[in-house]
């Protein structure tokens, strides 16, 4: 039954990574002009947002700082889902985070290789190198929760031991 559970939550991890990736392609699929407009549109909001916050401050928000950082992001999450989805198929952190690493490294190569099938887009290293900063941020910070909760895991257990052995 636990085998089961394990498998299913592995399988609900990947399908999750699935997901995000068929995203990233779908956005990477827009032509020039149509993903310009939406990162303009994202631009607008951020001026606006600080403006209520900040009133007055001069703000040069730019389209091409929100089109990176929406790089780094976007794959700083995929870094987290895949580092993640490698952890519960039964890897250890050390080997969850490399493969993680390796994927998302891989996925974004590949996404700037297609575009150049995109009308107006084309590859560049700078993206990949930006995509795989924003991987290898999600999958530090990954590492970090897992040690975490090991160690907080390992705690419980050992209280409940003790726990144990003084009622025995």
């Amino acid at each position: 039954m636990v085998r089961i559970k394990r498998k299913s939550a592995a399988m609900a991890a990947w399908g999750i990574v699935i997901a995000w990736m068929a995203f990233i392609f779908t956005l990477s699929s827009q032509p020039a002009q149509q993903s310009d407009e939406l990162s303009k549109g994202v631009t607008e909001v951020v001026a606006q947002a600080v403006e209520k916050v900040a009133p007055g401050a001069e703000l040069e928000v730019s389209n091409h700082i929100i089109r990176k950082n929406a790089h780094f992001f976007s794959y700083m999450f995929l870094g987290i889902l895949s580092a993640y989805a490698f952890r519960k198929s039964g890897m250890n952190v050390i080997g969850a985070s490399a493969f993680a690493v390796l994927l998302c490294v891989a996925y974004a190569g590949s996404d700037e290789l297609h575009q150049m099938f995109v009308a107006g887009r084309g590859p560049g290293l700078r993206d990949v190198l930006i995509d795989s900063a924003g991987a290898g941020a999600g999958i530090l910070m990954s590492m970090a929760v897992f040690a975490l909760a090991g160690r907080r895991g390992r705690r419980r257990i050992g209280a409940e031991m003790v726990g144990f052995f003084k009622k025995g």
